[in-house]
């Protein structure tokens, strides 16, 4: 009968053992979570996606006079006018979670992004957003499930939106290539829940395109998101909403 009770006991251990390195395994080499977000992503996107013609001149500017690599200052009127989101632009959530104790990062993004914003002189004036939710993916189907269904549930809210309830005054037009920072405003409707919310957005001007970079805190409550904690994997009650967003002129 010890026996058979010492065989049980080693058993359970291993099945621990196994379950623990498991999740580690998962946590820390399986899972790839994406690099955050920052200011270069945008410098090379504002680079290396499609941009206009090379051939027309920035109004403002005179080619003619311009000597090869020179940093010019657009005019007032080389930004000003309307903005449309372009190619290369991505928006993400990140999550911290614990899977059985061992920390890690959960991610999923889409280029799914539409909207535009219109420039006042060195003020954005006005901008809304939209994202097709349905089209977030990560590296693991079974969270995207989680997160089409029982988290955001995409059948009934399948967008999210953001638009700019303040403008925002950036004090000056970049030089091109430079980045300049600002606070925003704006309400941000979630899972169909809007609140107003506040964070700090950076701008960068260059090869005749905007390119904006920002962060925004989200609590899943404040927005009616379940806890996306399951099973042994615990999540905090709380995520970041991450975004690279370039435009051209509309």
């Amino acid at each position: 009968m010890q026996q058979h009770w010492k065989k049980i006991v080693i058993g359970l251990v291993g099945l621990v053992v196994v379950v623990l390195g498991a999740s580690l395994i998962y946590a820390k080499v399986i899972n790839k979570a994406d690099e955050e977000f920052d200011s270069s992503d945008v410098k090379e996107r504002l680079t290396t996606t499609v941009a206009p013609d090379p051939t027309e001149s920035t109004p403002g500017s005179d080619p003619a006079t311009t000597e090869p690599g020179a940093t010019v200052a657009p005019s007032v009127d080389g930004v000003n006018g309307d903005w449309v989101i372009s190619t290369g632009s991505e928006v993400g959530y990140r999550v911290d979670e614990s899977i059985n104790g061992f920390d890690t990062t959960a991610n999923g993004r889409t280029q799914a992004v539409t909207g535009t914003f219109t420039i006042d002189g060195t003020v954005v004036s006005a901008g809304d957003f939209t994202v097709d939710m349905t089209t977030f993916k990560s590296d693991e189907s079974r969270r995207d499930g989680q997160f089409n269904g029982r988290i955001m549930d995409v059948a009934t809210f399948p967008t999210a939106t953001f638009v700019l309830t303040q403008p925002i005054d950036f004090q000056q037009v970049p030089t091109d290539g430079t980045t300049i920072t600002a606070s925003a405003t704006g309400d941000l409707t979630l899972r169909g829940t809007t609140n107003s919310v506040t964070f700090e957005v950076e701008a960068t001007f260059d090869n005749g395109r905007v390119g904006v970079f920002g962060t925004i805190p989200v609590i899943f409550a404040d927005y009616g998101i379940p806890n996306p904690s399951v099973a042994t994997i615990a999540t905090e009650d709380n995520g970041l909403l991450e975004f690279v967003l370039i435009f051209d002129r509309a």
